[in-house]
C-alpha cells in the first residue's frame, strides 16, 4: 500500500517508516519539521535501501495537505503530527489545541474527500487521565490533567464521529505509553529540537556529558520508590505496532493499547540504563511536574489477541540501543 505518514520525520514517525518498508508498503512523508529533521529521512533510506517521498508540509493547512493526495494514490494514513510535551501543553494551551486538533481534523476531511478508507491514528496513554491502571481500552475516559491529553481525546472523538458518518471507514486509534530506544542500526533515535521532553533523551545526554544530571520530578508519589511508574516500550515495537494495526485493519473504529503491561519506575530505568551501558547517572531529585501522574501502565491484551502482536524486547534492549544511537548523534 501508498501509505501517508503525517510527522514521519519525528522519532515514532521515522521508525515506522522503518517498519512499513520492511513490511513492503511504500510510505510518503509530511512533516514541517518543527521537531525533527530532514537528515532523518536520509538515514531511513539508508537503513532501509528504499526511497520515500518527502513533502515539507504543514498538515494544519489544508491546501498543503490536499496537494499530497493531488499528486499521490494514497491507500492509507498513518497520522502522527502534533505536538507532544506535557508541560509545554500547560504554557501553550491555545498552540496544541490549534495544532493537534485542527490537523487531525484536516486528515478526516481529506480522507472522506478522497475515499481513503484506512486510518491508523497516534493517541496516547493520557487519555486515560486519573483512571487506576492498568489502563484497559474500555475504560470511560477521564477529563485530561494536561491539554496536551485533551487534544488526544478531542482527536480520537472527531476520528470516531467520521466514522459514524461513513460507516465503511476503518480506524485504529492506538493508544501508546512511554517510547523509549532507538533502532538497532544506532543512525536513528530520540533527537528533539532544544530540550528534552522526555525522560530517555535526558538520561543519555547526561551520560554523554551534554547534561551535568538528571533531574527526577518528584519522589514522593505512592510507588515502589516514590518516583513516577510508566510503561516503557521499545520504539520498534511500537513501529512494528502500527503496521500490525495497518494490516489488520477493520472496518468502524477500533481501539488498542500498545504497551508492555509492565510499570518501571523512573530510578529503575536509570538503573537499568547504568547496568546496560556501564555509565554512572547523577540526578537530583526536584519538585513534581505539573499535569503528571503517579502510574500509567498498559494492558495490552486486546492489541495481543486481535493484531498478532507484543513487545519482544526488554528494558536493557531500550537502554542499549538509546545510548548506541546517542554516541553516534554527531548533531549533540
Amino acid at each position: 500500500m501508498n501509505i501517508l505518514i503525517t510527522g514521519g520525520a519525528g522519532y515514532i514517525g521515522s521508525h515506522t517508516c522503518i517498519a512499513l518498508l520492511g513490511a513492503g508498503h511504500k510510505v510518503i512523508v509530511a512533516d514541517n519539521f518543527y521537531n525533527s529533521a530532514i537528515e532523518t529521512i536520509d538515514k531511513i533510506q539508508e537503513v532501509t535501501n528504499k526511497k520515500i517521498i518527502i513533502y515539507k508540509n504543514d498538515i494544519t493547512n489544508y491546501f498543503e495537505l490536499e496537494s499530497i493526495f493531488n499528486e499521490n494514490p494514497i491507500d492509507g494514513v498513518i497520522h502522527f503530527a502534533g505536538y507532544k510535551a506535557v508541560d509545554e501543553s500547560i504554557k501553550r494551551p491555545l498552540d496544541y489545541y490549534y495544532n493537534n486538533v485542527l490537523s487531525t481534523i484536516n486528515i478526516a476531511k481529506i480522507c472522506t474527500k478522497y475515499n481513503v478508507k484506512k486510518i491508523v491514528f497516534s493517541s496516547s496513554a493520557t487519555v486515560y487521565g486519573n483512571n487506576m491502571p492498568p489502563f484497559v481500552e474500555k475504560m470511560k475516559l477521564q477529563p485530561s490533567i494536561n491539554p496536551y491529553g485533551e487534544t488526544k481525546v478531542m482527536s480520537e472523538r472527531i476520528l470516531m464521529d467520521m466514522v459514524n458518518a461513513n460507516f465503511t471507514f476503518k480506524v485504529s486509534i492506538l493508544r501508546y505509553f512511554n517510547p523509549v530506544g532507538a533502532h538497532e542500526s544506532g543512525l536513528i533515535g530520540e533527537n528533539p529540537n532544544g530540550k528534552p521532553n522526555n525522560l530517555m533523551p535526558y538520561i543519555t545526554q547526561v551520560a554523554k556529558g551534554k547534561l551535568e544530571k538528571l533531574r527526577v520530578f518528584g519522589n514522593d508519589y505512592p510507588t515502589i520508590d516514590g518516583t513516577g511508574v510508566r510503561d516503557y516500550i521499545h520504539v520498534m515495537d511500537l513501529a512494528e505496532g502500527h503496521v500490525a494495526a495497518l494490516n489488520n485493519i477493520k472496518q468502524g473504529t477500533n481501539i488498542y493499547n500498545l504497551g508492555t503491561g509492565k510499570g518501571t519506575s523512573v530510578l529503575e530505568l536509570v538503573n537499568a540504563f547504568e547496568e546496560a551501558n556501564n555509565v554512572k547517572i547523577p540526578y537530583e531529585i526536584t519538585s513534581r511536574r505539573p499535569g503528571d501522574i503517579a502510574q500509567a501502565y498498559a494492558d495490552p491484551s486486546k492489541a495481543n489477541k486481535e493484531l498478532k502482536w507484543e513487545a519482544k524486547r526488554d528494558l536493557l534492549s531500550m537502554c542499549r540501543d538509546a545510548w548506541r544511537f546517542e554516541k553516534n548523534n554527531k548533531t549533540l
